[in-house]
């Protein structure tokens, strides 16, 4: 069975997160709280391993009714999927060639085009080569009644290089991509030094932005004001592979190619501490939850850990096999009932050799869990 790791502390408390890996799986871990908290678990395994399949860019939809996952694959594919059961929803096949181009970047917009329904949404997405393709689609009932948008945006970001990373603001009205070369018609940040990761900084001014570099460098721009970066901050000796936001915009949390995870106040370039425990691999994602004050973090160590963002203590690491890739929270789980488990390790690698399918519940049993969780009422609509 997966191997968990716990330290002494209050205890993880009640979540929900799903990791993605090279392997194109999707895993479901959660903690249940309780008086003293308990350690994270594996209670659902979607797909099947397949090396092809594996998922390069992952973002959620993060809303109490339907919750969706967009999902980017190396064979060039976009899906979107159920965020409560792992239901497709619609597939965009051939968004790329993965011969000569891939996906690095896939952003699911709720604003945008969409409104307030839950039936729709926006998607975004962008490949190496600079191509960004945006797209609304309604979903259906089934996939095939899914319609996508017949004159989707389609525009170029980079002149030459490469795109390595992207990412959508808070308000998704702007976007920002980083990579190596310089940008579309010289507009931008132009840069020698490779973009690894970014995020914007302040939810309520989306002209200021972070990046992380392939020299070790945490760096802060303020696009309204100047090319240049406005701190610069080194951190170790490996390239940065994850960077993160903090909910109170002054906050970043910073992971690199040899594991090490720590926390910055940007104003001032300040570092606050390291992560108690040395990750054993470079660290790939990092996800701050909206609500309570815990990161998740994985890469290519195939652990996901959770951690206190007060104490930067461990709170419980969960072993999923697979290098990871992206991490994402679920952040309107609420536990009432105990958590299912795989009972055996040759269980477990059973179920990674062969397809899985999860069992439909009967009616009787989802009426049921309708009266003690809101979000099973998400699953009958």
């Amino acid at each position: 069975m997966p191997r968990t790791t716990t330290v002494e502390s209050s205890g993880c408390p009640p979540l929900r997160a799903l990791t993605f890996d090279v392997l194109g799986l999707i895993k479901v871990v959660e903690a249940r709280g309780g008086q003293n908290g308990d350690a994270a678990k594996v209670v659902e395994r979607w797909g099947e391993p397949d090396a092809s399949k594996c998922v390069l860019s992952a973002s959620i939809l993060d809303r109490e009714s339907r919750p969706l996952i967009g999902i980017a694959r190396k064979s060039g594919s976009v899906e979107i999927i159920s965020a409560i059961n792992g239901d497709l929803q619609v597939q965009i096949p051939d968004l790329c060639q993965p011969e000569d181009d891939s996906i690095v970047g896939v952003h699911l917009l709720q604003k945008h085009k969409s409104g307030s329904s839950s039936r729709s949404c926006a998607l975004l997405a962008s490949t190496t080569k600079g191509h960004v393709r945006m797209e609304s689609v309604k979903l259906g009932k089934t996939p095939e009644k899914s319609v996508r948008d017949p004159s989707p945006t389609v525009w170029n970001v980079c002149g030459s290089g490469n795109i390595l990373c992207s990412k959508v603001s808070e308000d998704e009205n702007h976007a920002l991509f980083g990579g190596k070369g310089p940008p579309k018609d010289n507009l931008g940040i132009f840069t020698p030094t490779w973009f690894t990761c970014a995020t914007f900084l302040s939810k309520d001014d989306h002209r200021k932005f972070v990046a992380g570099t392939n020299s070790h460098q945490v760096r802060l721009y303020d696009i309204s004001a100047q090319r240049r970066p406005v701190i610069s901050i080194d951190f170790r000796e490996t390239a940065i592979k994850a960077v993160s936001e903090d909910i109170d915009g002054n906050t970043i949390y910073v992971g690199n190619g040899s594991g090490d995870l720590a926390t910055f106040d940007i104003r001032t370039g300040k570092l606050l501490g390291c992560f108690i425990g040395k990750c054993a691999g470079s660290i790939r994602a990092i996800a701050r939850h909206p609500e309570l004050p815990v990161i998740a973090s994985c890469g290519l160590d195939s652990y996901l850990r959770i951690w206190d963002v007060q104490t930067r203590q461990l709170l419980s690491a969960v072993y999923l096999k697979q290098h990871l890739t992206s991490v994402v929270f679920d952040s309107h789980f609420r536990s009432e009932a105990p958590a299912p488990q795989v009972e055996t390790a040759a269980e477990e690698d059973k179920a990674e050799a062969t397809p899985v399918k999860r069992k439909k519940e009967h009616r009787g049993t989802r009426k049921a869990k309708s009266k003690s969780s809101k979000r099973s009422k998400c699953e009958e609509d």
